[in-house]
């Protein structure tokens, strides 16, 4: 009888083993969901959805990403703070609106920080970019890659903006961040800050005369319909950035994480590309709809905004400063 016990008792482990070992298998498989602000039609989505496609098919399915675009996880603070909870695993983000959490993420966005793109990359593929991924990697997010956003110009229902004091007096809403109020202010305007999710009908109802965003958002977000003048300030570059909460990094096996980079890194570069053979085009599409484009006095830009860098040094430190000159020079 012991003998048979012993049978039964080793039988019952062998079934209990075997019942729980699909579940240990599948412990491997990641599934994620990564947020984003920007409609379908936007670069934003189309990489995002080139980036999944490749993760799931290099891993042959055990990283697998859904791309929710819109909005539809919340807006880029609500994203942020679900990828810190770990509600929400992966997000595409405007680089400046992670400065809720680490205000020294604001140097990117400076104004007039870059006279042209190919500066920013050569920063954010360099010694900036790895600073400022140790600083939200200290925060439980995990940078991937830094996309593109563009440079900001500035759409109003009121008159094309020349020099800064055209400015005066125009309600423009800006995203919700003290450099980016700041900078509105200096210039003479009345900024105030919105979810991006709600300036499309803001602007249709007369909230505010004025906003700025990238061509291609103004494109995207049919714009268009409710702003008549683009004035091209080009007051502002953004990064996108491409990131994962580190609790949901930290899942995923260490060669699934080489091909998780690299798709990462791969796709970026077809995105900063997006950007760069669009922005003529994207003119020649609004004017079509009707816009009316102008350019600007960016030297009075330039001189009107200066208060706001010596005004944020102490925010960003010298060793973050140091680092972006090296790369503005």
């Amino acid at each position: 009888m012991k003998y048979a016990s012993h049978l039964f008792k080793g039988g019952l482990l062998a079934a209990c083993l075997t019942a729980f070992a699909p579940v240990t298998a599948l412990a491997d498989d990641v599934s994620i969901r990564l947020g984003h602000v920007l409609p379908e039609s936007h670069n934003w989505h189309i990489a995002t959805s080139g980036f999944a496609d490749e993760v799931a098919e290099r891993t042959e399915g055990r990283v697998s990403i859904e791309v929710f675009p819109s909005g539809q996880l919340g807006n880029e603070k609500e994203v942020i703070e679900g990828l810190q909870f770990g509600s929400i695993q992966a997000g595409l983000i405007g680089s400046g609106s992670f400065q809720g959490i680490e205000p020294r993420m604001g140097i990117i966005e400076m104004p007039y920080a870059w006279s042209a793109r190919e500066q920013a990359f050569a920063a954010l593929d360099g010694d900036l970019g790895t600073a400022l991924a140790e600083l939200l990697d200290s925060k439980g997010i995990k940078v991937l890659g830094w996309w593109e956003n563009g440079f900001r110009n500035i759409t109003n229902n009121v008159r094309p903006i020349v020099k800064p004091e055209d400015l005066a007096g125009l309600k423009i809403r800006v995203t919700p961040d003290k450099v980016r109020l700041a900078t509105f202010e200096g210039l003479g305007a009345e900024p105030a800050p919105l979810s991006f999710g709600e300036l499309y009908s803001a602007l249709q109802q007369g909230l505010f005369d004025a906003q700025e965003n990238p061509l291609a958002i103004i494109y995207a977000s049919s714009f268009f319909e409710v702003q008549k003048y683009v004035s091209l300030s080009e007051h502002i570059w953004g990064a996108a950035t491409l990131t994962m909460s580190n609790a949901t990094w930290d899942k995923i096996s260490p060669e699934d994480q080489e091909i998780v980079m690299e798709a990462a890194t791969s796709w970026g570069l077809k995105q900063r590309e997006m950007v760069a053979n669009a922005n003529d085009q994207l003119i020649a599409d609004l004017e079509e709809k009707g816009m009316a484009f102008n350019e600007v006095d960016k030297a009075a830009f330039v001189d009107a905004v200066a208060p706001i860098w010596e005004s944020q040094k102490d925010v960003y430190g010298d060793e973050l400063l140091t680092i972006l000159d090296q790369y503005r020079e």
